[in-house]
């Protein structure tokens, strides 16, 4: 029996296939749950137009990274930290404080878990991040840490 997977499953197929199922399994079983539908003409029209749908929106999503990628791409931030004995920090710069900055610098909102910092920064110096946007946005900045001056 052909049927067309409207959610992926496990092993089988992913969402959108078009794939001969056991007659039982896709009656029994696939139907029911609501994880396939027969094959009919309306099911695959229905289909193609949410595929293409999707495609689009994946295409916009892609280019407003790319976008967002390449203004990042090379932007430097200053943060002031404590610094105690041979330039070590009081604390340190962890990817939520690089993140908060980048928002009041150049407006663009990123989330702390996209920025890739192997540990929190604890001395001082210029260090480059990297910001994984996406799949193919992978923008990187410079991030200077500085000493803040005891006023």
């Amino acid at each position: 029996m052909k049927v067309v997977f409207l959610e992926d499953v496990a092993d089988v197929a992913k969402s959108g296939d078009v794939k001969e199922a056991a007659d039982g399994y896709a009656r029994n079983f696939l139907i029911p749950r609501g994880l396939a539908a027969l094959t009919t003409s309306q099911v695959t029209s229905q289909l193609e137009f949410q595929l293409a749908s999707q495609s689009k929106k994946q295409a916009r999503a892609a280019e407003k990274l790319a976008a967002m990628a390449k203004q990042l791409n090379g932007s430097e931030i200053t943060l002031k930290a404590k610094v105690g004995a041979k330039d070590r920090l009081y604390g340190s710069i962890t990817s939520a404080d690089i993140a908060k900055e980048l928002t009041r610098t150049s407006g663009i909102t990123i989330d702390k878990r996209k920025i890739e910092l192997s540990e929190p920064i604890r001395e001082l110096g210029i260090f480059e991040v990297a910001i994984k946007l996406g799949k193919d946005a992978l923008p990187k900045i410079k991030v200077t840490v500085e000493g803040q001056e005891s006023g």
